[in-house]
């Protein structure tokens, strides 16, 4: 991809990201987050009780999906040591923190996820894994994964942006709709999106473009109504806003819409939205084991505040109760009906 500012790659420079974002908003005249924080009495947004530790076990991917805020793909090779994987688990458990929420990349190419599910399950923790669905026919080394997630009982979230061909295989791969539909049929088949078998598959739905997810419950219902018809089924839909980082960032950049975009995502500030934002109760792990309020400031290589910045020197003391490191993509959060791991949060 080439380079939009003359110099190296926009997807490899966070600081460049966050300096367009900045000049955006200068131009703009824009609020800063901070300071619509301080106008909601929020500011400074502090953690609270420490209750998710989301592990980013890397940017391997067997897809390369044009959304992609964590720029993955095949042609990765960062991914997550089995030394840096012990060390989340010995947080979980000296935090007593109830879930685990893993990601990537797919999550599920990094050789030691099973050790880090299976381990999990050990302590009871709760296990979520975000599945991009077509790893699940990625060959035979992936293809028991429904059964290994059954047996775990993991809780299964995976991307669809939308019922239909067309406009999921433009944002993520020719031939990935037919594939996570395949995929689903699988899962339904071991009892996931059932009610009453305990095995949780949620979808997560992005927009398609610059603009913002419609209504959450009704988009639920139109998914459910529509992907029945194609014979499969699911327990919820996740709403998620596009954040203006990495691989969209690209977009709206090539596009001019980011000036738009970024004003349309201030003046949907939701101060009930900034209350529940997800990065108040997560602490994100990146591949190497440094700390971040969330996955967004990770791929920002915006380090969580305080003396404790890597998993391996994990104390829920010291990390609870933390000022929480802001930037103009916070908006992305706190728009509308507000933007988290689990969907809208108002």
């Amino acid at each position: 991809m080439k380079s939009l500012f003359g110099q190296g790659n926009l997807l490899s420079n966070p600081t460049e990201q966050l300096k367009v974002l900045d000049n955006v908003s200068a131009k703009k005249t824009l609020s800063s987050f901070d300071g619509m924080l301080e106008k909601s009495g929020l500011f400074p947004l502090r953690t609270t009780e420490l209750e998710i530790l989301q592990v980013n076990l890397g940017k391997v991917c067997n897809q390369t999906c044009k959304h992609c805020h964590v720029d993955a793909g095949p042609d990765r090779k960062e991914s997550m040591s089995l030394e840096v994987i012990n060390s989340c688990l010995k947080a979980l458990e000296l935090g007593k923190i109830p879930t685990l929420d893993i990601t990537g990349g797919a999550p599920e190419m990094n050789s030691h996820f099973r050790f880090l599910v299976e381990e999990a399950r050990k302590m009871d923790v709760k296990v979520m894994v975000r599945c991009n669905l077509t790893i699940l026919l990625a060959g035979e080394k992936y293809r028991d994964l429904p059964e290994f997630y059954a047996k775990n009982k993991v809780e299964v979230v995976s991307s669809l942006p939308y019922f239909q061909k067309r406009r999921t295989d433009a944002q993520r791969g020719e031939g990935v709709f037919e594939k996570s539909l395949e995929a689903i049929k699988r899962l339904n088949e071991l009892g996931y999106g059932k009610s009453n078998t305990g095995l949780i598959l949620n979808l997560v739905y992005n927009p398609a473009g610059s603009f913002l997810p419609g209504d959450q419950k009704d988009l639920e219902n139109q998914f459910r109504k529509e992907l029945e018809k194609l014979g499969v089924v699911f327990n919820s839909l996740f709403t998620i806003t596009n954040m203006p980082i990495s691989r969209f960032l690209d977009y709206l950049l090539e596009t001019g819409n980011l000036d738009d975009y970024l004003e349309k995502l201030v003046n949907s500030f939701n101060p009930l939205a900034a209350q529940n934002v997800m990065c108040r109760n997560t602490l994100s792990v990146d591949w190497e084991g440094r700390l971040y309020d969330c996955d967004f400031n990770q791929m920002l290589s915006m380090p969580v505040g305080g003396e404790i910045k890597r998993i391996q020197s994990f104390s829920k003391e010291l990390l609870q109760n933390r000022n929480i490191q802001t930037a103009p993509h916070c908006f992305g959060c706190t728009a509308g009906a507000g933007s988290s791991c689990g969907g809208a949060v108002v």
